[in-house]
């Protein structure tokens, strides 16, 4: 494992173990890896810990983009400043972060408006490749190794942009705290934010995933009356009581529709295939509302240091979506429960 940087001298490349991804869907091979100083504007993160989304093992096994591998998965992390780049104020050595999928530079049109969490300069980044300059930090002889969302946890060292990043008190659990930089922010901000849930609401989640779960969770919070779980993996009925499910259904247990009335559908996460979406005029005529969500509608640094504030003082629960703690070693043990539907999230500590 690499040594920190000295604040007091111009940070260096440093090589560092990463489970690279060769190829769409194979398995992750543990690699030394060449990680860049931060440029301009960005940090570098010693990681502590990530936990493993399911868009990781999405785009992980997608062969939509086959020419960005070798590539580094991992968005959803934690983790302590280990250098910083020039321009950098917010950020000094030593600092603990989460590291944000999708940034907030603070002077775009979208960020200003107070409406959108859409950064034009900072948003989801889809080529593999930093935001400032388009390359990639990290290398194997000399060879690209190609980013997931700007970020790349599935790294003991990671280079991010310093707007993407979001600073946490020493005092928090890096090993529960990294789930509110993806999934635990989507659901709660899906159910606060998108759907804005109102007390005697009845809501229905498809799918008690740790986004679902998280959005059962926001809306409980919230004093919905009835909210229904719907999922085709039964041990998800008792886990959703916990998150504040009242009612559960397995569609596969059904033989009839169970859709009914108006009302308001929001959408979450990433399709894994038929990403189009169809629906005859009449449905929005009759009163229905179809949104779609990203990260819940939560402003990265604005917002997200008011739900780890939350989490210190008990107000969420989000180490109940924890289901397995696992050395780095096992991360390809971790993505296998993943495909198997036999975890929430596993969260990977990497080595001290």
């Amino acid at each position: 494992m690499a040594a920190a940087a000295s604040s007091s001298s111009p940070p260096a490349a440093i090589t560092c173990r990463a489970a690279v991804a060769w190829g769409p869907g194979q398995a992750l091979v543990m690699e030394d890896v060449e990680v860049a100083p931060p440029g301009p504007l960005e940090i570098r993160v010693k990681v502590v810990s990530t936990s493993i989304c399911r868009s990781d093992v999405t785009q992980w096994q997608s062969t939509a983009q086959p020419d960005l591998f070798p590539r580094i998965f991992g968005h959803e992390a934690s983790g302590v400043v280990e250098s910083v780049g020039e321009g950098v104020t917010e950020f000094q050595v030593g600092d603990h972060a989460l590291t944000v999928f999708i940034g907030e530079c603070m002077s775009c049109k979208h960020c200003v408006s107070s409406k959108s969490n859409m950064c034009q300069t900072l948003g989801l980044e889809r080529k593999g490749v930093m935001h400032s300059d388009q390359t990639t930090r990290f290398s194997i002889g000399g060879k690209p190794v190609y980013h997931y969302c700007a970020v790349s946890s599935f790294s003991e060292y990671a280079v991010v942009h310093s707007g993407c990043a979001v600073k946490v008190s020493p005092t928090m659990p890096m090993d529960r705290i990294c789930l509110l930089s993806c999934g635990a922010s989507a659901g709660l901000g899906a159910a606060w934010n998108v759907a804005d849930v109102s007390k005697g609401s009845s809501v229905v989640i498809f799918g008690l995933g740790t986004v679902g779960l998280s959005v059962a969770q926001g809306a409980k919070l919230r004093g919905a009356s009835k909210i229904i779980g719907v999922d085709t993996n039964p041990d998800k009925q008792e886990k959703g009581k916990s998150f504040g499910v009242t009612d559960f259904i397995n569609p596969a247990e059904l033989n009839e529709p169970v859709q009914q009335g108006w009302g308001l559908t929001v959408t979450l996460g990433v399709p894994k295939a038929k990403p189009e979406v169809s629906a005859h005029y009449g449905l929005l005529l009759s009163g229905r509302t179809l949104k779609g969500s990203l990260f819940g509608g939560w402003r990265p640094k604005s917002d997200i240091p008011l739900l780890v504030e939350k989490y210190a003082n008990k107000e969420i629960q989000v180490d109940g979506l924890v289901t397995h703690d696992m050395p780095f070693s096992d991360i390809n043990k971790a993505l296998e429960l993943m495909l198997q539907n036999r975890c929430l999230r596993c969260v990977i500590h990497m080595p001290k």
